[in-house]
């Protein structure tokens, strides 16, 4: 989408500050109830130029049509599933940190919908799944599905499209276990060097794969994706791995040369203070390079390759979660 105005200085400053009050609180109560294995995790963002600007909704969980959320489930107690017997109730206990982020489709405006509501109803269903304990540690793409059906079922139902990226660490086996649809995503690092890293789904250039709940007359017009094509990752961590997940307003504009290099400067960081002045470094230089009309952007290289004439980067919302493993 293109960018209408500039968000002023004091405006930026509020709503970094604003994100960095989010965090803080996040990684006191992770403090207070688990000492030992966790994700150190700080939120900062930007919305698309233009935009009209809510630090209540930003502190909530939304950036613009942007949504997120980061949660742990610490307690012993089993979750509930329908489908799971006694036995697979039992394995599912254990402490998972999981964080997500979702982007709203812009594209619903124009039927005089907020894209913001679905992708922050998105992730707030799974935020409450996750603290609840109604989620397995290992299975995000349930999750993602879980949280979905919980949209579809509501008396109100939410109108729009989002993509979606979640994440989980098991604290019993050590890994992370991801889904992702659409193009958000995330990034591994660690000793400098990308170890993992997610791919876009996309039906076709600036297309992608999205959730979806359209009214009846627009079913057959609207693109819409099942849960269950999500493409899911898992492998190990180790202490100190940086995770850097984002909406497609960090990836379209910031090359990964840059973001691994920012990531570097936290790795094996516990200092929440240090990694959310990293999360600020990326937020901004994503909201300065997408404002730059000379730019050769990873979104404009894509669209070239698309054989679409672009230019200079991509005004977007920019939601950053970063994070490093602590063992």
């Amino acid at each position: 989408m293109q960018a209408l105005a500039g968000l002023s200085r004091s405006i930026s400053r509020a709503l970094v500050n604003g994100v960095v009050q989010r965090s803080q609180s996040t990684e006191i109560s992770q403090k207070s109830s688990d000492s030992e294995t966790k994700l150190v995790t700080a939120v900062s963002g930007f919305p698309k130029p233009g935009s009209s600007y809510n630090i209540d909704n930003i502190l909530k969980g939304q950036i613009g049509d942007d949504a997120y959320f980061v949660a742990r489930h610490v307690d012993e107690w089993s979750s509930d599933f329908d489908d799971a017997d006694d036995g697979q109730r039992r394995e599912s206990r254990g402490r998972a940190d999981v964080i997500g982020v979702a982007d709203g489709v812009g594209g619903w405006r124009a039927y005089g919908v907020d894209p913001g509501q679905f992708s922050v109803n998105l992730m707030k269903c799974c935020e409450r799944l996750v603290i609840a304990g109604y989620f397995k540690s290992n299975q995000p793409a349930k999750l993602l599905a879980q949280g979905f059906r919980e949209m579809q079922e509501n008396k109100q139902q939410i109108i729009g499209s989002s993509t979606a990226c979640l994440m989980m660490l098991s604290h019993s086996d050590l890994k992370l276990y991801t889904a992702n649809i659409g193009d958000s995503g995330f990034l591994v690092v660690r000793e400098g060097e990308v170890v993992h890293r997610s791919q876009e789904q996309q039906h076709y250039f600036n297309t992608p794969f999205q959730l979806s709940l359209p009214p009846t007359e627009l079913q057959s017009e609207v693109l819409s994706d099942r849960p269950e094509s999500a493409d899911q990752y898992e492998f190990s961590v180790e202490d100190g791995d940086v995770i850097l997940m984002a909406t497609d307003g960090i990836f379209d504009n910031v090359p990964d040369t840059v973001l691994i290099e920012e990531m570097y400067k936290v790795q094996h960081c516990k200092d929440i203070n240090r990694l959310q002045q990293c999360a600020n470094s990326i937020a901004l230089i994503a909201r300065k390079l997408s404002r730059d009309p000379k730019f050769l952007s990873p979104f404009c290289v894509n669209a070239l390759a698309a054989g679409i004439e672009a230019e200079g980067g991509k005004p977007d919302d920019i939601t950053v979660l970063l994070a490093t493993v602590s063992l």
